[in-house]
Order: structure tokens, then C-alpha cells, then sequence
């Protein structure tokens, strides 16, 4: 678990020495660097694959030089010196990328009908293959393998997805695809301990019950036609990873608690759905859909008047209150437990929260400023009182300007 350290003030109060702090510091900066580092070259090597096979344009001039940017990584990597290998690793992956994507997009120009179907056993079979590379070879070798293997399981999903579009597929065989999704794309960030990649499987976690974002002319979206549902699925995700990281590794344990940020993100964003516009449980999948009543529009008026009249509803209101009193509890739970990732959203959503609703319901209401704030006041105290009893006493006024690892 990372934590934040005031180097100076420590050094100050004697917990540490210099020493061990500019060791620190020293630490901090080389992952920086580290991080800053990946991302250049990532951000290169997919710049330069996608530039080369649309200027090259040709499946046989992507192919062969695919397969010499590949071999030239290659053979850096296996004999050349340490100091070159992120020269190997960049020409290997521009190489791979060039075949299998080269590959994907000669398959849907040529057969369309039957792309998605080859694209996902192709892409199955290298990942099977690049996953034992990954596994048993050589160790100045897993990164590239482990990169290919990135690509051979987005080459398989794609493939999967554009299957299940082929054949038309609806209703409730898409779940399963979003789920069959999600725990490749989990698997494959636990497999090469990715916490970016594992963050990226709650898209397709939260598309089963049709969560999920759109984009048009500068405008992002994020739209929950079932807030409460997906509220209810994203708790119980947050619930499976935190028995997960109770019960794991070091390396379980990290990718269990990037997943949990991000199931309690979404599930703070359907939140935020809900204490604006309400909900009613299980419309937009049990009730009536318009293009069952053939344009007859009072029909299906009287439809959906029926399935709301029995179905569960939760006004904006209600959604705004419990929002606000499970915030606040996993604030302060948080803070004791010293789990800043969790701490960090919840004050984010709780800052949102709060503005919403100063200009959604009380924007005309100074009583509600008035009471809000005295009741903020005896809970910090109450807080602060609660903390020392558990932990070492504190002052409450003990924040110091310093360094944040």
C-alpha cells in the first residue's frame, strides 16, 4: 500500500533522518520517471503502428514489414545489451501491432460476414500462445510478450463483440458477452499485475445492465437508465473485491483495489443519476418497450402508466439523502482506515454531491445551508474525538505544508 509522508515535517520531528528522507524522495521521483517513461513509449509505439499500416496501406507491405520490425525487436532483445532494450521492445511491439492489426482489418475488408468469428479465435489462439511466452521465457522478453499478449486479447474481444453484432445478437445473450469481457480483461491485468488494465474491465462490467457513456460534439455523457440496479451490482463488486484483498496476495490485493475504486465510482455516478431524475426499478428492462405497440403511442402510454404503478420508484429526493448519509459514513470510515483511494473518491462525489444539490433543490433554501453547516460542525469534532480514541492523539488543527508521496 503506498501512503502520503511529509518528508520534511517528519524530519522535523525526528521520525526520520535526512538520510532516509532524500532515500524517499529519491524512490518517488524514479517512479515518476518510471511512469512518466511507459507512457511516452506506449503512446509512441501506437502512434507509429496505426501511422505505418495506414501509409503503407498494403497487406502485404504491413506484413513484411511487421514481421522485420518484429524480428528486429526481437533479436535486440535476446543478445543485444540492457541499455538497448527499449529500442527492442518498441521495434518487437511496432511489429506486432502491425501484424495483428494489419491482420484484423485485412479480414473485415475481405470477409465481413466472417471476421468477427476468425478475429476471435485468432486472437484466443495467440493469446493462449503468448501467455505461456509469457510465462516460461526469457525475462528480458516479458515485456513484449506481455504487451502482444494486450494485443492478442483486445484482437479477441473485438472479435467477440463484432461476432455477436454479426449475428444480431440482443436481449439477455448480451450480459453474458459483457461479462465474458470483463473477466478476460480482469484476468489479463491480474495475469501481468496492470492495475491500468484491470481498471478498464468495469466497462464492460457496467454495460451488462447498460450503463455507460457517450460522446457528442464536446459533450460527455454518462447515462444509467437503471441506477438503482447498477448501484446494486457495483456493491456487490465492491464487496467480492474487498474479500478478495483480504484473502490474496500482494499482487490480488492491488487489482482488487483498483476494481473496487472503480465499481464505487460508477456506482457513485448512477448516484448521481438517481438524486436528479429518481428511478424506477427494472423499467427499462421489464416494462414496455414503444416498438412493441406499433406507433400506437396512448397504447403504450398506458403500458408503461401500468408497469410504473407496481414497480418500485424512488424519488430524486430519497436518492439524494441516503447518497449524501453513505458518503459521509465511507468518508470518515476511510479515513481511519487509512484508505486514500476510496477517501479521495468519496470527497470528490461529495464536492459534486453538494454542488448539485445547491442549485438542483436548494438553491432557494438558505435554511438548508444553515442546518447543513451546524451539523458539518459537531461531526468533525465527534471525528477528530473518534480518532484520537482509536490512534495516536492528534491535534485538530495539525496539517502541515509538505511533501506527498
Amino acid at each position: 500500500m503506498y501512503y502520503l509522508a511529509q518528508t520534511d515535517q517528519l524530519v522535523t520531528d525526528g521520525v526520520i533522518d535526512p538520510a532516509q528522507a532524500d532515500e524517499i524522495q529519491s524512490r518517488a521521483r524514479s517512479a515518476m520517471i518510471a511512469l512518466c517513461v511507459n507512457t511516452l513509449l506506449i503512446a509512441g509505439i501506437l502512434a507509429a503502428t496505426l501511422g505505418l499500416v495506414v501509409l503503407l496501406a498494403s497487406a502485404l507491405s504491413v506484413a513484411v514489414c511487421g514481421g522485420l520490425f518484429l524480428a528486429t525487436g526481437l533479436l535486440i532483445l535476446r543478445y543485444g545489451a540492457a541499455l538497448y532494450r527499449m529500442f527492442g521492445n518498441a521495434s518487437a511491439l511496432i511489429g506486432a501491432g502491425m501484424l495483428i492489426s494489419g491482420t484484423a482489418i485485412e479480414l473485415v475488408a475481405k470477409v465481413p460476414d466472417q471476421a468477427g468469428a476468425l478475429l476471435a479465435i485468432v486472437g484466443a489462439v495467440l493469446s493462449g500462445l503468448f501467455l505461456w511466452r509469457f510465462r516460461a521465457g526469457f525475462v528480458q522478453l516479458r515485456f513484449a510478450y506481455g504487451a502482444v499478449l494486450v494485443m492478442a486479447v483486445a484482437l479477441h474481444l473485438f472479435g467477440v463483440y463484432a461476432a455477436a453484432h454479426a449475428f444480431d445478437l440482443s436481449g439477455w445473450p448480451m450480459p453474458i458477452v459483457h461479462f465474458y469481457a470483463f473477466a478476460a480483461i480482469a484476468a489479463l491485468g491480474l495475469t501481468l499485475d496492470l492495475r491500468i488494465i484491470t481498471a478498464l474491465a468495469i466497462v464492460p462490467f457496467a454495460q451488462m445492465i447498460d450503463t455507460g457513456t457517450y460522446y457528442f460534439t464536446a459533450a460527455y455523457v454518462f447515462y444509467s437508465p437503471e441506477s438503482t440496479l447498477s448501484i446494486l451490482q457495483m456493491s456487490g463488486l465492491i464487496g467480492l473485491c474487498l474479500w478478495m484483498a483480504g484473502r490474496g496476495g500482494p499482487a490480488l490485493a492491488r487489482q482488487a483495489g483498483v476494481l473496487m475504486i472503480m465499481a464505487f465510482i460508477v456506482a457513485n455516478l448512477c448516484f448521481l443519476v438517481g438524486s436528479i431524475w429518481g428511478d424506477i426499478v427494472g423499467e427499462r428492462l421489464w416494462g414496455p418497450v414503444y416498438g412493441d405497440f406499433d406507433g400506437d403511442w396512448d397504447a403504450y402510454g398506458v403500458a408503461r402508466d401500468a408497469f410504473r404503478a407496481q414497480a418500485i420508484s424512488i424519488s430524486e429526493g430519497g436518492y439524494s439523502i441516503v447518497w449524501a448519509l453513505l458518503l459521509a459514513g465511507l468518508i470518515i470510515w476511510a479515513a481511519l482506515a487509512n484508505k486514500r483511494g476510496m477517501f479521495n473518491a468519496a470527497m470528490t462525489f461529495a464536492g459534486i454531491h453538494g454542488y448539485t444539490q445547491m442549485f438542483e433543490s436548494f438553491y432557494d433554501e438558505p435554511l438548508a445551508y444553515v442546518i447543513g453547516g451546524l451539523v458539518a460542525i459537531p461531526l468533525a469534532f465527534g471525528l477528530w474525538r473518534l480518532n484520537n480514541a482509536w490512534f495516536k492523539p492528534q491535534s485538530p488543527a495539525s496539517t502541515h505544508e509538505g511533501r506527498e508521496w
